[in-house]
């Protein structure tokens, strides 16, 4: 090989090595990215399962409800044009703090659920997440209590001169609710009645509670209302409104309009009772013993409607019918725990649920001897007591006797007490003829019946 060729083969070898060492290069750089590829791939897998799991945490913890009546509340406190003006605006936003700290009180008072804070402005709304029928009521005392406070308290820091004003708007309509958050609940609220009441409370005027027609047809029987104007709504038309003055002078203690008296506890309670009524009926429907033909649903509404009725043509007065109606209502609920003594079951479930409803101790008290007093063979001492013994035992002179009577035949042969139905109907016989009615409205309107059912039973009893 001569020369020349042997400078060129050098030169092609030196090349290709040169070649070799770039390709070597590369190929390691190659793997260098793929390896930080797949370092990165399994960073992002490793993320997307977390987000993963994260949204199915919040979507088992989120939850979204209907409420058909809530009452939604704007409070716009406003003072802050005067904060640049004045050389304490330290003091001032600390003031805010305070009053919101307080009214964060007041709306925990009346049951009211703070949904959240924007700016100077709260939200809040009654009617969850327990529904009720009083949050109307409650969210307007609610209002003039959150009014009164910020009047006070101007009064006690100032004297005449007034940093903070407020301007409350309130609306009572159907929400969609949205719960989230599993150690500490939360609440945030949508729907129509929201924004009317968020436009309610922009036209409302200061230190003013401007309420929708919808929230004053719910409490017009409690506060002093006078009509305001109209409100455009899409979809809706006009809404009236009317401005809150205070509570009617007869509920209120001195006729100021602030504090209420025992007149309106007992008028907010019997509206109440509607709650109260439900959570009842609701706990016999699920714990009561299906041998129960008949102490059921049933005979606890007829007993709490004939008390009100034989109460009214007694002369009782208001607070008298909210008692009679709450041990009506408790008097059979003993039988979810026992048959036998049940009066004193239900006396003991009365004195453990009924605080938290704002009875007192002595209403409490009067509504389980009241309760007690309808154990066989009844012996009433007093006037309510003889009221609900005879609506216990209405049914004696009812025309549907025989079937209701016929009812109480199977319970008791349910719980092996008495076997056939003829020895049942001879002691019908025996104890209608023993039985007299204790009230002059009862008398009345059932003792001409008794010897009719007697002259029945008698007809079915045959010689064994």
């Amino acid at each position: 090989m001569d020369s020349r060729s042997k400078d060129q083969l050098l030169k092609r070898i030196a090349r290709i090595t040169r070649e070799n060492k770039e390709l070597e290069e590369q190929m390691k750089k190659l793997v260098r990215d793929k390896d930080r590829l797949v370092d990165t791939n399994e960073k992002y897998k490793l993320l997307l399962e977390r987000n993963k799991l994260e949204t199915s945490k919040v979507e088992e913890e989120e939850r979204s409800l209907r409420f058909n009546m809530v009452t939604v509340l704007f409070a716009d406190i406003r003072g802050f044009s005067n904060l640049a003006e004045r050389t304490d605006s330290a003091q001032l936003m600390d003031e805010l703090d305070e009053i919101f700290y307080e009214f964060d009180e007041i709306i925990k008072k009346y049951h009211v659920e703070k949904i959240r804070t924007i700016g100077d402005t709260l939200m809040c709304a009654g009617g969850i997440p327990s529904k009720n029928i009083t949050n109307p009521v409650e969210v307007v005392m609610a209002a003039l209590e959150l009014r009164n406070f910020l009047e006070d308290y101007e009064t006690k820091k100032r004297d005449s001169e007034r940093i903070w004003k407020l301007k409350i708007g309130i609306h009572t309509g159907p929400v969609s609710a949205t719960i989230s958050g599993k150690n500490k609940i939360s609440y945030d609220i949508k729907g129509r009645a929201v924004n009317t009441a968020s436009r309610i409370e922009a036209e409302s005027e200061e230190n003013s509670v401007l309420i929708s027609v919808m929230t004053y047809e719910l409490v017009k029987e409690f506060f002093i209302c006078e009509y305001f104007g109209k409100l455009p709504v899409k979809y809706t038309g006009n809404i009236q409104m009317f401005q809150v003055k205070g509570l009617l002078p007869e509920l209120s203690l001195d006729g100021l309009g602030k504090v209420p008296n025992a007149a309106f506890k007992i008028k907010f309670g019997l509206i109440q009772f509607t709650d109260i009524q439900e959570v009842i009926l609701d706990k016999l429907e699920r714990e009561l013993p299906e041998h129960l033909y008949y102490h059921n649903i049933k005979h606890t509404v007829d007993v709490v409607t004939e008390v009100e009725l034989i109460g009214w043509a007694e002369g009782c007065s208001d607070e008298e019918i909210l008692i009679l109606k709450t041990a009506g209502l408790f008097h059979d609920v003993g039988h979810t725990i026992s048959y036998d003594d049940h009066e004193h079951q239900g006396a003991l479930l009365a004195r453990e649920m009924l605080p938290a409803y704002g009875y007192t101790p002595e209403q409490i008290d009067r509504i389980c001897q009241i309760i007690l007093s309808t154990k066989l063979p009844p012996r009433p001492t007093n006037l309510l007591e003889e009221i609900i013994c005879d609506s216990d035992l209405d049914y004696l002179g009812r025309s549907d006797f025989i079937p209701v009577s016929n009812t109480l035949f199977e319970e008791m042969k349910a719980q092996n007490k008495i076997a056939k139905l003829n020895d049942w109907n001879k002691l019908q016989v025996r104890f209608i003829s023993g039985h007299q009615y204790f009230t002059p409205t009862a008398r009345s309107l059932r003792e001409v019946n008794k010897q009719l059912q007697i002259e029945r039973i008698q007809s079915l009893i045959t010689d064994e």
